[in-house]
């Protein structure tokens, strides 16, 4: 099926994420115009500069003037007041989606703020990220060959939800469907929580007296295994709060098996420390030969 053009697109959150979502829609030809909103004026003022964006909206009453499309990119801890300020100027039939790392804020935003607009407020998550942020560091092909993860409302209009695969298909993601409350169990285990190790190692490394010693001499394994330490903080700070009780679960299972770890250390348990190492390592490689070349590869998967 054809993908329908959008006529005038409204981006809140112009960065890494929105503005890969507006730029891969104009590669594909597929948007006539794109709005953006946000908190800064300076960032929205690049984003027009760098042809991210072809308009930058002072209020939302002007960015959804319309508007057929909108998608929530910003900070997962604005989601409900973004929601709340937006809700009175939303015309009947405005397709409303988002693309945060957590989904139960976003659904109660959605419930709490859009009552009578259900039917077009289709909640989503793209499974790609980089380093950088900001829209300077926007791409076009930022998800092809990426994952994006919809978790509809019993309330969404079928056409709602097949209108939001289609434009992220158009970008060239992979789309999959669970429910909110399993999306943030999953990514709770698989990105949050690795995200909280690799800042926790860092902080850790730099808050020592020696510390300067101790980033002279890491190397490889130090540079792959907090790569995603170098993430936007106040981003991450928001998917921790928000999804914590899932993150606070899953650290207490890594702790248990860092205490079995431990426990093996302790003993100098030789044959039990390799048996955990090989089965680890059977299960990366068996994840990098199955899933990483047409998914999730490089970057900070949010």
């Amino acid at each position: 099926m054809k993908t329908k053009p959008v006529g005038r697109l409204v981006v809140c959150g112009v960065g890494l994420i929105g503005g890969s979502f507006a730029l891969a829609l104009k590669a594909a030809g597929l948007v006539r115009e794109v709005v953006g909103v946000g908190r800064s004026q300076a960032s929205l003022e690049r984003a027009l500069a760098l042809g991210v964006i072809d308009r930058a909206a002072a209020d939302w009453a002007q960015a959804l003037a319309g508007a057929e499309v909108v998608l929530l990119a910003m900070p997962v801890g604005q989601t409900e007041a973004v929601v709340k300020a937006m809700a009175p100027h939303l015309a009947p039939g405005t397709l409303v989606t988002d693309a945060g790392s957590t989904k139960r804020n976003v659904i109660e935003a959605f419930y709490l703020h859009l009552g009578g607009h259900l039917a077009h407020a289709v909640p989503g998550h793209p499974i790609a990220g980089a380093e950088k942020s900001g829209c300077e560091a926007a791409d076009a092909t930022l998800f092809r060959g990426r994952k994006v993860v919809l978790t509809p409302l019993p309330e969404n209009e079928p056409g709602s939800v097949l209108r939001v695969a289609q434009l992220w298909q158009a970008c060239g993601a992979i789309i999959r469907e669970m429910s909110p409350q399993e999306h943030d169990r999953v990514f709770a285990a698989v990105s949050h929580l690795p995200h909280v190790l690799a800042y926790a190692l860092v902080h850790d490394l730099a808050e020592r007296a020696n510390a300067e010693q101790l980033f002279e001499y890491a190397a490889g394994g130090f540079r792959d295994f907090p790569r995603i330490a170098a993430s936007h903080p106040e981003m991450w700070r928001d998917i921790c709060l928000v999804n914590r009780q899932a993150i606070l679960a899953e650290l207490d299972q890594y702790l248990s098996e860092l205490a079995f770890i431990r426990a093996l250390l302790l003993s100098a348990n030789g044959p039990g420390l390799e048996e955990v190492f090989a089965k680890a390592r059977a299960a990366r490689m068996a994840w990098g030969e199955r899933y990483v070349n047409d998914a999730n590869g490089g970057g900070s998967d949010e």
